[in-house]
């Protein structure tokens, strides 16, 4: 079952649309909820609602993406043509949502959030299936995810090394100008990326369309055990980081001080995250994927709660912390994405249809609701402890305990539960083997069946 390598211009090519995804999810989830709280006035209850209310479109676009494109068949493939089309949402979106017009208000940010992630959707989707149909090869499949993040952290650190500069050499910074220039970057990055990837990367082209209803299909999915732990496992993970990023600028404003200094911790995360992928990569194909994980997660467990000890004018000592929960964080980007095709390679034996979008799509709706209850749950706990997230504003020393105990143990809690979850996964790279000579052999025209 010896397989092709991908070449190395098809890895580079492949990953560069993954650049606009990275580059955007940090500010959605930190940037985005601070600006409009305490820059536009809106309270932090009512953007917390607002990004809860967003995911209710999502419960129908999701799988009615997933579902039409498997079902999508055209000259051009059926994962690239959904990839362009998503482009003029993501960007007039963009616009709205980075460079708000006066006035804006909760309702303003609701409808421009359900424009992105309608985009989103049809981006994603379609190009994190189009990764599972790229090999079959259980550790050249976290190559292509270690490749795919890799590309797109450089995106993100990048973007957040401009910030820094004009903030130390121009005395440029604030929340809003850093709102402003990841904005112009996303809208440089989503049309550049899309075409240069549609361009160059080859689609698969020997799939089977998927023909079952989309109900029928779902029930089947759910009886994929590994994928339900899988996803279950994603979302506790995805959970305590959106939590922790939505809550990360607030304590360095109110717990060390630092009005600007939050693009340098930024900065200083991903970097180590950047460092830190091509090792986990390469540690999982040692020691097996969940278990690099687990290690990752195990990390970062032990290391948050150091943020405790940090205080006023402490900014610059959160950045050895920082830098250590980055390089674990980076386990967090490669394994569950590599892992993904893995299951998928059991539902296609189970029910003879490459679905690979319809899989993506759940775990896109599950990624969304994630990052949508993080920054709900953790704005509601700071409005709870009476926060007041007004520049300038005076807080009790319970308060400022309230939000350093937020930050510091909330994020572990999640990642407890997901390293109790992960524990004991099924799918080795033995079990995948198994699994890809039962599909080559059906191919063969021999019938074999699995368990789920």
């Amino acid at each position: 079952m010896s397989e092709k390598r991908l070449p190395k211009k098809t890895l580079f090519f492949y990953g560069l649309s993954e650049m606009p995804i990275t580059v955007a999810n940090v500010p959605l989830a930190a940037y985005i909820p601070n600006y409009y709280g305490a820059d536009l006035g809106i309270s932090l209850a009512v953007i917390g609602a607002v990004w809860m209310i967003a995911r209710v479109f999502d419960a129908i676009t999701d799988p009615l993406i997933g579902y039409l494109g498997d079902r999508t068949d055209t000259r051009w493939g059926r994962r690239r043509v959904w990839m362009v089309a998503a482009v003029p949402f993501l960007m007039m979106a963009v616009y709205k949502i980075f460079f708000p017009q006066l006035g804006a208000d909760g309702g303003y940010l609701l409808l421009w959030l359900v424009v992105f992630w309608l985009g989103w959707t049809m981006l994603f989707i379609p190009y994190y299936a189009w990764a599972a149909e790229l090999s079959p090869e259980y550790n050249e499949r976290t190559t292509i995810a270690a490749w795919r993040m890799f590309i797109g952290m450089i995106a993100n650190v990048a973007t957040k090394i401009l910030p820094v500069l004009a903030l130390l050499l121009f005395a440029y910074g604030g929340t809003r100008e850093v709102v402003v220039m990841i904005g112009w970057s996303l809208l440089l990055l989503i049309p550049v990326t899309v075409t240069l990837t549609v361009l160059n990367v080859p689609e698969k082209k020997d799939y089977s369309s998927t023909r079952i209803p989309i109900v029928k299909g779902l029930k089947i999915m759910w009886s994929n055990g590994p994928f339900k732990r899988l996803v279950f496992a994603f979302f506790f993970n995805s959970l305590g980081t959106a939590l922790s990023t939505a809550v990360v600028l607030f304590y360095i404003r109110g717990v060390t001080g630092e009005e600007e200094a939050g693009i340098i911790f930024l900065l200083c995360y991903y970097t180590a995250n950047l460092c830190g992928i091509p090792f986990w990569a390469w540690f999982s194909k040692k020691i097996g994927k969940h278990i690099a994980w687990m290690i990752g997660l195990s990390f970062y467990i032990v290391m948050s709660p150091f943020y405790m000890f940090l205080g006023q004018g402490d900014f610059y000592w959160m950045l050895p912390i920082t830098s250590t929960t980055g390089f674990a964080g980076a386990s967090f980007y490669v394994m569950p994405n590599s892992m993904k095709a893995d299951v998928i390679d059991l539902d296609t034996l189970n029910s003879g249809e490459d679905r690979a979008a319809l899989f993506f799509a759940v775990w896109s709706f599950v990624s969304k609701i994630a990052l949508s209850i993080g920054p709900f749950l953790g704005l509601s706990l700071l409005a709870f402890t009476g926060f007041d997230s007004t520049p300038g504003a005076i807080n009790s020393p319970n308060q400022i305990l309230g939000l350093k105990i937020i930050f510091s143990f909330a994020c572990p809690v999640f990642f407890i539960i997901t390293n109790l979850i992960a524990f004991g996964y099924p799918i080795t790279e033995k079990r995948q083997l198994e699994i890809r000579k039962q599909l080559e052999d059906r191919k063969a025209g021999k019938e074999t069946r699995v368990e789920a």
